[in-house]
């Protein structure tokens, strides 16, 4: 045989080896697990039966948790979280009061459903509707206050999607004010998260959300909290639902520490397996996650020198909370960086923006909040300068 047959076998045969090789290895990378292809940590180890799940932190709205989070379902009464946040927002801003009272319709009266059985032309105060729909999940009730707050239905439903619309809510149509089955009535875990947390910043729902029994009419009617978590968790909060589309639904709260969580489950197999799963998506996040206080809303950050002012310095105050989320086996520190004048010239208006307070978690900027003036601060006149030149003589 030949040097150049030997030479071309001998180069085949390098050639296959190669190739056999890199298929051998190949085939060993598609065995070894992809890290960039692992779930996050939560994201499939809880392994809910439940259609669709979240768990949010209601300071900074991060996700801690989701399952199918924009998936379209239907919601029940869970929808009263929407109604109730609008009921809290008359309350807040004067428009109406707990002591207002409220007349039945006929057609409020007349709705199906879970409800107190208002009769047409009963009356209630604002403070007992508030009760039944909370607690009872009272559609009467929550069609009533709609009525008292908006003329009508209709136009309280208008309400709620213009306001679901401002919470970026966008997997979200409502087609009435108390979760009825209707086809075009619909949102997901993640848009009823965001409307929870929206509700949860009305301090006085609370009042209402938390309690396990308690009864109207003089005694005459009780009521039943639906929300189990209540007594069994030590949750506050905030709404169940159930329908035959809908299934077992809840949206549920709760505080330890510093930290307020909140889990949304729909698409319930059971009543019990959405309490069962909302429970075990706020012990993740409370055995996972710790909040970290940067700064309170209001607080002084510094005061720093005015200059051609009638006041010589300004309180500079945080704009708003600032909280960063971070989990417990997290060892990187979150460090504040400040950015302020070293001086400011008048006239400064209230509330005015002068700096801005930056949280950095390994050199990378995970929240901030602008630093504003406490006070308005008028331009010293000529006159109030020359006063103040005679005080320093003097």
């Amino acid at each position: 045989m030949n040097s150049k047959l030997y030479k071309g076998i001998f180069i085949v045969s390098l050639c296959l080896a190669l190739l056999n090789g890199a298929f051998i290895s190949n085939i060993a990378a598609a065995q070894e697990p992809n890290e960039q292809d692992e779930q996050p940590a939560g994201e499939d180890s809880l392994k809910l039966q439940s259609k669709s799940a979240v768990l949010m932190d209601a300071a900074t709205g991060q996700l801690l948790y989701e399952k199918n989070a924009h998936e379209k379902l239907p919601i029940a009464s869970i929808t009263k979280i929407m109604t109730m946040d609008l009921i809290m927002e008359a309350l807040d801003s004067g428009r109406i009061k707990l002591t207002d009272v409220v007349r039945v319709s006929k057609d409020a009266a007349s709705l199906g459903g879970s409800q107190i059985w208002l009769e047409e032309g009963e009356e209630m105060t604002v403070d007992e509707m508030m009760k039944a729909i909370a607690v009872n999940s009272a559609n009467d009730a929550a069609a009533a206050m709609a009525e008292y707050i908006a003329g009508t239905q209709e136009n309280f439903v208008k309400m709620m999607n213009e306001k679901a619309k401002s919470l970026g809510m966008n997997d979200t149509n409502f087609a009435n004010v108390h979760g009825l089955d209707d086809d075009n009535h619909y949102s997901s875990a993640y848009d009823v998260a965001l409307m929870s947390r929206e509700l949860v910043k009305h301090e006085g729902v609370f009042k209402y959300t938390s309690i396990w029994m308690d009864t109207l009419r003089d005694g005459e009617t009780g009521l039943a909290n639906t929300n189990k978590l209540i007594r069994t968790y030590g949750a506050d909060g905030l709404k169940t639902g159930s329908t035959d589309k809908a299934k077992y639904c809840i949206s549920a709260t709760a505080k330890k520490d510093d930290m307020r969580l909140i889990a949304v489950i729909l698409g319930g197999p059971t009543s019990q397996v959405r309490f069962d799963e909302a429970a075990k998506l706020l012990d993740y996040g409370f055995n996972t996650f710790t909040i970290n206080r940067i700064v309170k809303k209001g607080e002084v950050i510094r005061n720093i020198k005015v200059t051609r002012g009638k006041s010589d310095q300004v309180n500079c105050i945080a704009a708003d909370d600032l909280s960063v989320l971070t989990q417990k086996a997290d060892t990187d520190s979150v460090e504040k960086r400040i950015e302020l004048p070293e001086t400011i010239e008048a006239p400064i208006a209230q509330s005015q923006k002068i700096g801005k307070l930056t949280a950095l978690k390994g050199g990378q900027e995970v929240g901030g909040v602008d630093i504003i003036a406490d006070k308005p601060v008028e331009r010293a006149s000529v006159t109030d300068i020359l006063k103040d030149l005679l005080v320093q003589w003097l």
